[in-house]
């Protein structure tokens, strides 16, 4: 094997989506989050299995991303874009039939200019400071959005990972405010709210990383396993270094094998001398830098080494090496690079 293997576990995927689905309540429909290429793991794929599983909509970043999932979904799926209707994406949004989720005044300006009848959602700004329409401003514009049935009223969740914290009933306390006794469909759920309970869940929950396997969805099932190929060993006496800067000294004669990845491919510098890589059941330690391409790992204690080792999979998942890197499983996932090989294991049954 002479490239690095992102093996991608659609039956995981969709077995997740199911639970969280479970956790969302008959009443409330369970979209999908697939923006970043899917969290870097394939949006036409992972779209794909999730729409077979039964996920009617999907939310994307940007217009672009929504237009190809268009092509890979087909004309059924709702397709709502957070990023909203950004200057020069009116002819994606029309062909591809997208649904912007207006953040602003110019937003909806350009909204109503260049595309009056066609479907559109709101965001709403419920504490986060990041995207939507603050209350003002809303109050202002409510009367003729509303009066075109947008397709949606959404807002976010800052602190929603953190189930005690006082931000959650805050903004659930100002979203209940901004958006009582309308007569349109409310999302203010992605996966950490939905795990909050029934009181966050409106009518549409839209949850994310917990699709992926990552937190807070603790109970979530693992999907990707990053295995990278061996390119040759060599044999380090003790006291000899390994890697730039010489950050690693051997204290035994050690058996070092140089791995085909590195930042490059999203293996972030940061971790150099402090992951695993896996042999089946047996960790091999990092040693030395990460460099661009390459890693260095020792393989001593193996009888035999294999072909690839597992940086990540499940013993070493997408969280347990963020926390390594001081970072988030999100970052981990969406910086997953192009050079990978992304398989996926089909049997959806």
């Amino acid at each position: 094997m002479t490239q690095a293997v992102l093996s991608i576990d659609l039956e995981a995927l969709v077995a997740n989506w199911r639970a969280l689905d479970r956790c969302s309540g008959t009443s409330t429909r369970t979209a999908a989050v697939v923006k970043a290429n899917g969290y870097g793991l394939g949006a036409a794929r992972v779209a794909q299995a999730l729409s077979q599983a039964g996920a009617r909509e999907f939310f994307v970043a940007q217009a672009e991303e929504g237009a190809d999932l268009r092509a890979a979904l087909g004309p059924e799926a709702r397709i709502f874009v957070l990023g909203g209707h950004m200057s020069g994406d009116a002819r994606l949004i029309g062909e591809a039939g997208l649904i912007p989720m207006l953040n602003s005044a110019e937003q909806i300006a350009r909204q109503m200019a260049a595309l009056p009848d066609a479907p559109f959602g709101v965001q709403l700004d419920s504490g986060m400071n990041r995207l939507g329409l603050e209350a003002d401003d809303w109050a202002k514009a409510a009367p003729a959005l509303l009066a075109k049935s947008p397709a949606l009223i959404m807002s976010h969740l800052a602190c929603a990972d953190e189930p005690a914290h006082e931000m959650n009933a805050r903004q659930l306390a100002e979203f209940t405010r901004m958006t009582q006794g309308l007569d349109v469909p409310r999302s203010l759920a992605a996966t950490g709210g939905t795990l909050l309970g029934p009181g966050y869940h409106f009518d549409m929950t839209r949850p994310g990383i917990g699709l992926y396997g990552g937190r807070p969805f603790t109970e979530a099932r693992h999907v990707a396993t990053l295995s990278l190929p061996v390119i040759q060993t060599r044999i380090v006496q003790p006291g000899e270094p390994v890697g730039y800067g010489n950050t690693w000294h051997a204290e035994r004669v050690t058996k070092i094998a140089t791995i085909s990845a590195g930042y490059a491919d999203g293996i972030h510098r940061v971790l150099s001398n402090l992951p695993h890589l896996y042999a089946g059941e047996t960790p091999c330690p990092l040693r030395g830098r990460v460099s661009m391409d390459l890693l260095t790992v020792d393989v001593t204690d193996l009888a035999e080494v294999p072909e690839t080792l597992d940086l990540i999979g499940p013993h070493q998942g997408v969280d347990a090496l963020a926390d390594l890197a001081g970072t988030i499983g999100y970052e981990i996932l969406t910086g997953l690079g192009p050079r990978y090989a992304r398989h996926y294991r089909e049997s959806l049954g």
